[in-house]
């Protein structure tokens, strides 16, 4: 018996993540399908609408969002929407919130390469972290008076994480690409066995 749940345990490991991956990508294109097909029958004329043409809108309408977030005027509006947004009491909350955390992982940004790091807290105790603010806000640099970096430190199996500001000296940057270290920090050091 126990042989029996060790097999069916080594089998749920094997097929859980891509079982999961496989089921989120599908959710994300039935409700991208169900949300813009749900507008497209609202608009077309009943026989012009097939399975999948939700699905190609919307992903048509994202790139068009991407090329037009880099016109001025586009970037103007999104900001307007922006400060909007923030000025409203609870919804600048999780607005701010949601917006913090699109930042943390567009650190991929090749701009940002050396953003992953290696920070010394004690003695022999170290953790991988992303630089987030090369030039904290003066107040903060003014408190500390030294050359301060801000470093986002996540926390393990979960969103979350530690913002700190320590000297830049303290700071050793890590020669390894921001997916693998935050795949690392994330999953507390587990590794795949092809991330070798």
């Amino acid at each position: 018996m126990k042989r029996l749940a060790s097999l069916t345990l080594q089998g749920l490991v094997a097929v859980l993540p891509v079982s999961l991956t496989l089921y989120l990508i599908y959710w994300l294109l039935l409700t991208m399908e169900s949300i813009a097909g749900t507008a497209l029958r609202a608009l077309l004329p009943r026989d012009w609408y097939f399975t999948g043409l939700g699905l190609l809108s919307a992903l048509l309408l994202l790139a068009l969002v991407g090329l037009l977030v880099n016109a001025y005027a586009i970037r103007h509006l999104l900001r307007l929407g922006d400060t909007l947004l923030s000025s409203i009491p609870l919804v600048k909350s999780v607005h701010g919130a949601i917006q913090d955390v699109l930042r943390a992982f567009s650190i991929v940004d090749k701009k940002q390469a050396d953003s992953v790091v290696l920070v010394e807290l004690q003695e022999n105790m170290r953790l991988i972290g992303f630089v987030t603010a090369r030039h904290p806000p003066g107040k903060l640099r003014g408190a500390l008076g030294e050359n301060i970096v801000g470093v986002y430190l996540p926390m393990s199996y979960q969103l979350g994480g530690y913002t700190v500001y320590l000297p830049a000296k303290n700071v050793q940057r890590l020669d390894i690409s921001v997916e693998e270290a935050m795949r690392i920090a994330v999953t507390g050091g587990i590794q795949s066995p092809d991330s070798d």
